[in-house]
């Protein structure tokens, strides 16, 4: 670490720094270089997929975080297919696809107070969600099932819904990707994505879901990488004060936690760098910034000697570290409060999955299966999580398919005289994978389609379900259908 950062006389400016950061560390264990930085001010983590390996290890782990103080401890938990707690099973909750499919918002609130029963179980006090975004792209390659669906009103109302099933239990939400993330064909992960509309139209629809979501007394909303031409030029959200200080705090009146999506993104790391990045996002208008689990300890500090330099040299106000650092301490004076903590088993979600799926024409009954499921690769946001009909249908043959490697007339033959149930993930953005669907069907014209994406493309089948998501529950509720 710098003189300058490490120095006696700038230790109040070091926590200052350090309280703006969420951290990510590998393992299920805390290391000592988090539990050290937890202790001088760092201002919370960020949990991943990889940092769980049971409900009992997840609180273990949390307990040995808090006994530093009371950092934020976050982590992604929509339901549906981006799961963090059940990374290693599926979710056992529908995504906001299945939800506003649905379109019952006692239900959305039900299901996500369900999962904050679970969150606070598991000691996490803020989840990064909902999605709030209005998912106008059919072929957006980030956003898809993680939206309530392409309409305005429905997408606000449903967030309005889950902000309070979270924030009845304590769990802080964070509303994303603001200013909108719904109308994009790129991925963030990997580039800055442009939504180029009017002003009137992002008002009008991208921003709707946000506005609902501040009324409602969201504790946060999560920046998005995205530009916007007549608001941020070609900048990202996250480093645009036009979007974070002038559009949602002056004109929007929100005055609650910013937080930034990660830095290690590439639409950030790959322009200005992680150190840019994070003062460029701070002097922005975020008050926390999500690192991702990409940075080592020594990035971290030298994140944080950049943000110290920057105080120095006039890049970064004081009084914005001031600003944000109060926002934090109200949210976790907000944490301390004590709630109601009785809610409802996530029995919850397998009902909400069930009212989800449905089923366009009559399947016959299943007779020795043979199950074919398309392989899709997964999201940066998903991850790898496990998904299938396998632990539903025991005694079907299954086998997963990459659609290059595929041959049709090998799997027809191995399916005849038997039932055949072809299983994929948003065929509409994979043409192999539409082909493919294509040539067995023509083939074998009774085969049942099982799509557990969006259903943009329906092919003709005796069969067709959707189920919203590829969660254990959408699963499941499938199954259900092909088995009655």
């Amino acid at each position: 670490m710098s003189d300058y950062s490490a120095s006696i006389g700038n230790r109040g400016l070091y926590r200052l720094a350090a309280g703006t950061l969420l951290v990510a560390f590998p393992g299920t264990t805390a290391p000592d270089w988090v539990l050290h930085e937890l202790e001088n001010g760092l201002g919370g983590v960020t949990l991943f997929g990889f940092n769980v390996a049971s409900p009992e290890q997840l609180a273990r782990l949390t307990g040995r975080l808090s006994g530093t103080g009371r950092p934020v401890i976050s982590l992604d938990e929509e339901g549906g297919d981006v799961t963090r707690i059940a990374y290693h099973t599926g979710s056992p909750y529908p995504g906001n696809a299945a939800l506003g499919a649905v379109d019952d918002v006692e239900l959305t609130e039900r299901v996500y107070r369900s999962i904050a029963s679970d969150l606070a179980r598991s000691g996490v006090n803020l989840d990064m969600g909902p999605v709030a975004d209005v998912n106008t792209a059919d072929d957006n390659p980030v956003i898809g099932t993680r939206s309530f669906g392409s309409s305005t009103d429905l997408v606000s109302r449903h967030t309005v819904a889950a902000v309070r099933g979270l924030q009845s239990l304590g769990i802080a939400a964070c509303v994303k990707h603001f200013p909108g993330h719904g109308a994009t064909r790129q991925d963030s992960h990997l580039e800055i994505p442009r939504v180029d509309v009017p002003r009137d139209l992002l008002w009008e629809r991208e921003l709707a879901p946000f506005r609902a979501a501040i009324d409602a007394g969201t504790k946060s909303i999560m920046t998005a990488h995205v530009a916007v031409p007549h608001l941020t030029g070609t900048a990202p959200a996250t480093l645009s004060p036009a979007a974070l200080t002038t559009l949602l705090r002056q004109e929007m009146g929100y005055d609650g936690v910013v937080i930034s999506d990660a830095l290690d993104m590439h639409a950030i790391t790959k322009s200005v760098g992680l150190g840019g990045g994070a003062v460029l996002s701070l002097a922005a208008g975020s008050d926390l910034l999500c690192l991702g689990p990409l940075p080592t300890h020594e990035e971290i500090r030298g994140i944080l000697d950049e943000i110290i330099r920057a105080v120095g040299d006039g890049r970064l106000p004081l009084a914005r570290l001031e600003e944000a650092a109060d926002r934090v301490a109200l949210l976790r004076e907000w944490f301390a409060v004590s709630r109601d903590e009785a809610a409802e088993s996530n029995v919850i979600g397998l009902d909400a999955a069930r009212r989800a799926v449905t089923l366009s024409g009559s399947a016959a009954p299943l007779v020795d299966p043979f199950v074919i499921e398309v392989d899709t690769p997964p999201t940066i946001a998903v991850g790898d999580v496990p998904w299938g009909v396998a632990p539903w249908l025991p005694e079907a043959e299954i086998v997963r398919i990459k659609p290059d490697e595929a041959q049709p007339a090998t799997l027809l033959s191995r399916a005849e005289g038997r039932s055949l149930v072809i299983v994929l993930k948003d065929a509409h953005r994979y043409p192999r994978s539409r082909d493919l669907v294509s040539a067995l069907l023509a083939g074998r014209p009774d085969g049942v389609v099982v799509e557990m994406g969006l259903p943009v493309w329906r092919p003709e089948a005796a069969a067709y379900i959707a189920t919203y998501g590829a969660a254990r529950a959408n699963t499941q509720a499938a199954v259900e259908l092909l088995t009655a």
